[in-house]
């Protein structure tokens, strides 16, 4: 599949902040599967965005800005190409070992409940690969899909306290069980094309999208995306990975004095109608 992605992200400040700081986790890299056409980023005031990778091996950018700022716009317009590789992915950049994905986060750490649950759903199930398709589809029943999006990450046992949540809170409610269990489980962000049930739903067709990867000794890191209750697709573009939100979040940052910020987002991610040529 030939995706076009459409992504701006705008700040508001009202009075003019002093200036800002920010990293963003926008660009993805080629792998297996997923091919990098074109992709650009732009930031509507005049700086310097600096490349580089983070601890992880995602591509980001930094910059700093200095005001009076009363808006900041960032936009990204890229093409990829995608295959369906049932989940499995390789080619990646790889900087930690998988155990590094055992360690439990404070977003996504396990309540006992969560324990119970996990380890109810995939019972004495000896196949991990089995055990984590049964852990997806448990929470998919579980928890329920909420339809109003949110930028505010909450914390996997909340999440599951509450039995429903955005994309965000099942990939860190499906990595803290899946850690429970003894399996390195990881944060992914990225996009997903309108095929998919529960795709974030933005200001544009739609927006980012949250889901989790397990590493399964002789296959690799495997996607798994419990609020849509299957493996990532050709429909699915992979942007950065992390132990939870916070360290793959696409826009992270600070900006000092000013007063309200007000965030908006319009985001596009369709099949493109260009033909692949060859």
């Amino acid at each position: 599949m030939r995706i076009h992605v459409s992504h701006a992200t705008v700040y508001r400040y009202d009075p003019p902040a002093n200036g800002a700081i920010q990293i963003l986790r926008l660009t993805p890299r080629s792998h297996d599967g997923q091919y990098v056409v074109a992709w650009r980023i732009d930031v509507s005031e005049s700086c310097r965005l600096q490349a580089h990778e983070d601890a992880f091996g995602n591509l980001t950018h930094t910059f700093a800005i200095d005001g009076p700022l009363s808006e900041l716009r960032v936009t990204v317009d890229g093409e990829i190409e995608t295959q369906d590789t049932s989940g499995v992915v390789r080619g990646t950049v790889e900087r930690f070992p998988p155990s590094l994905f055992l360690r439990d986060s404070e977003l996504t750490a396990s309540s006992a409940e969560m324990r119970k649950f996990a380890e109810a759903a995939t019972g004495d199930e000896p196949d991990r690969l089995t055990r984590l398709h049964k852990l997806m589809s448990g929470l998919a029943q579980e928890m329920a899909y909420d339809p109003d999006p949110t930028i505010v990450s909450t914390k996997a046992a909340e999440a599951f306290a509450l039995k429903r949540g955005v994309c965000q809170d099942f990939a860190h409610v499906f990595i803290g069980c899946a850690r429970h269990l003894g399996i390195p489980a990881r944060y992914v962000s990225g996009y997903l094309v309108g095929d998919g049930a529960h795709a974030e739903q933005g200001a544009g067709h739609q927006a980012g999208h949250a889901w989790a990867e397990v590493h399964i000794e002789g296959l690799g890191w495997v996607g798994f995306d419990a609020a849509n209750d299957l493996c990532p697709t050709d429909a699915y573009v992979r942007v950065a990975v992390g132990l939870d939100y916070l360290s793959a979040a696409p826009v992270r940052g600070n900006r000092y004095g000013g007063g309200d910020e007000v965030l908006s987002v319009a985001l596009t991610v369709d099949q493109s109608s260009r033909q692949i040529q060859g």
